[in-house]
């Protein structure tokens, strides 16, 4: 309600939904893995597709349904685990971490697999820059608590994967990151009143590991990224 009531305060936003169809479209089947471009080329062309608060709008959606699709995704792989060993497994979207901890080995990290044909570290990655770099517009788009929310998901499954799941981590993959977390930051700043962290990234802030980055390509070591301290820096200061 208060989101609303601050957008009835501000100039209104005319969205074309034909618009906006066309450009997930084109987004959503132009690019990702199969396409002989490198990701970060990729994320470019995406980045400049959506343009206007049309393509803010279609930014938001992209992260709401890869969240959303990831969470069906291991709530899919639960229920199969309890029909075949009756072990019941929690899926808490609000923190993933402890899902991981308890049952990693019988689980498949839902990122790569999102069924609408998104990929986390293109078009994904795409749509969080994007909103980063128009935040300020957000609250005209939609409502940016539970956008916020979802950023956060998908910086904890990225991370959860990076630990638990033996996802390697490149540059690609740290890219998207840090980019979830910069822009966390960016909407947060949007608020009036933010939320608190979730429990997933407290606990991550309070550590201080090193993961080694690797090239996409040719799986040589390039760097090194402390996701808790990027989260310290850029959320606590």
């Amino acid at each position: 309600m208060r989101w609303l009531q601050r957008v009835l305060g501000k100039d209104q936003v005319q969205p074309d939904p034909g618009r906006q169809e066309a450009m997930l479209h084109e987004v959503r089947h132009r690019f990702g893995p199969h396409v002989q471009m490198r990701a970060a080329d990729q994320v470019e062309a995406v980045r400049q597709l959506l343009d206007g608060d049309d393509g803010l709008a279609v930014a938001a959606r992209i992260v709401h349904e890869a969240a959303d699709e990831a969470q069906g995704l291991l709530l899919a792989q639960a229920a199969d685990l309890h029909r075949r060993t009756g072990y019941r497994l929690l899926v808490d979207r609000r923190n993933y971490r402890p899902l991981w901890r308890e049952a990693a080995a019988q689980l498949r990290w839902p990122l790569f697999a999102l069924p609408g044909g998104l990929h986390p570290y293109v078009q994904v990655t795409a749509a969080v820059t994007v909103l980063g770099e128009r935040a300020s517009r957000l609250d005209r788009i939609t409502d940016p608590q539970p956008l916020l929310a979802r950023l956060f998901e998908l910086f904890d499954l990225t991370t959860s994967g990076w630990e638990y799941a033996r996802v390697r981590v490149d540059t690609d993959g740290a890219t998207l990151a840090l980019r979830l977390i910069s822009t966390g930051r960016q909407v947060i700043d949007t608020m009036s009143n933010p939320p608190p962290l979730p429990l997933s990234v407290r606990e991550l802030m309070r550590r201080n590991n090193t993961v080694a980055v690797h090239d996409p390509a040719g799986g040589q070591v390039v760097g090194g990224l402390n996701p808790g301290a990027e989260l310290r820096v850029t959320l606590l200061t």
